[in-house]
């Protein structure tokens, strides 16, 4: 039988933004079984993976000697499909290849040396493909602009919403709960997040305290967490570290906005996240996010402390203007981002290669 193999290594960081795609992706594909082929995951911890979904796919123990070109899987799989544009590990043969390109933000984050180094390794991955996935159109437009793409087929399959149950058990509390109400937002701590024009807009909002969550242990959050101390802001800003499910479920059923500066993201599912749960979603009207946001969030232009709290004041005034309007269209568009649909979209893309 044939067999496509998923470069899904990232799955061993599940909490991530790439292990989460990897993640949420590979739960679908196990409900929708297929006769045609057989599907290869190349990942660390096996027995995890066996457990969850036994027989339904075949696995391939992840070796990091693999991303060295002399150590190179050589195995010819009938399709190999490399799950994000960063991945190091590679076919040792040329063989049927799908890239999925989540973005191109490497071509202006960080040093010259190594945004030189990732142009060149993902424009060899262009080189290789026989077709490319990207998760958004703005993704899709992104790497046109910077690279030189292929005369090959091109899809744009957008992620699925991670969240579908949204029923918490009565009793929960987290750890760390502001005493009152707040905005909540989610993601690495990073410049590309831009949590601080949060910290600056909360000086205009006196109403409101922040929930932070995601991984804090970066320079930028010590630049963060000194900004909070400069404004006194220790009992009005809370920042959490890492999550589960449960904890960010709760401060998205409980916060009064959610709110999502960042400069650059391919697709952004925290804000569908939000979605799921009725909220009013603040974002940067900047790269994808128009795009995934819609037409009825609402979008600053610039990260002006004073006019950020403007937008979010009138924007909750319109929320609460026309609540069940709101959460309805919110909670339908959350839904309307299917991870089955997903899956059924890149399988179509497998038969075609196959």
């Amino acid at each position: 039988m044939k067999q496509v193999f998923l470069e899904s290594h990232n799955l061993k960081n599940r909490y991530s933004g790439f292990g989460q795609f990897n993640y949420h992706f590979i739960k679908a594909l196990a409900a929708l079984p297929q006769d045609d082929f057989e599907i290869v995951l190349n990942a660390k911890n096996i027995s995890e993976l066996k457990e969850e979904f036994g027989d339904t796919f075949k696995y391939r123990k992840y070796n990091s000697l693999t991303r060295h070109k002399p150590f190179r899987i050589k195995k010819k799989y009938n399709l190999w499909h490399c799950l994000n544009q960063n991945i190091k590990i590679e076919p040792f043969f040329n063989i049927p290849y799908l890239l999925t390109v989540h973005d191109v933000h490497f071509v202006t984050e960080g040093c010259a040396e190594l945004q030189e180094k990732l142009k060149k390794q993902f424009a060899e991955k262009l080189k290789r493909s026989s077709a490319i996935a990207y998760i958004s159109e703005f993704a899709k437009q992104d790497t046109h602009a910077h690279f030189e793409v292929p005369n090959i087929p091109e899809y744009v399959i957008y992620n699925g919403n991670t969240i579908t149950d949204i029923s918490i058990p009565t009793d929960y509390k987290p750890s760390l709960l502001p005493p009152k109400p707040y905005l909540f937002s989610i993601g690495d701590f990073s410049d590309r997040k831009n949590f601080m024009s949060l910290v600056e807009m909360l000086r205009f909002l006196p109403e409101y305290n922040l929930v932070l969550s995601g991984s804090n242990s970066s320079s930028y959050a010590e630049k963060l967490t000194e900004k909070v101390k400069q404004y006194g802001f220790e009992n009005r800003v809370f920042q959490t570290g890492k999550i589960a499910d449960l904890e960010k479920q709760y401060y998205l059923q409980n916060c009064e906005a959610f709110v999502f500066p960042s400069l650059r993201e391919g697709f952004g599912i925290p804000p569908i996240e939000a979605m799921r749960f009725g909220k009013p979603v603040f974002l940067s009207n900047n790269t994808s996010l128009p795009e995934i946001g819609g037409e009825h969030s609402f979008f600053w232009d610039h990260y002006d402390p004073q006019y950020m709290a403007q937008t979010l004041r009138a924007g909750m005034e319109k929320f609460h203007g026309n609540r069940a309007f709101y959460e309805n269209w919110y909670t339908a568009r959350a839904q309307s981002f299917n991870w089955k649909t997903t899956a059924e979209k890149y399988i179509e893309v497998y038969k075609s290669l196959l």
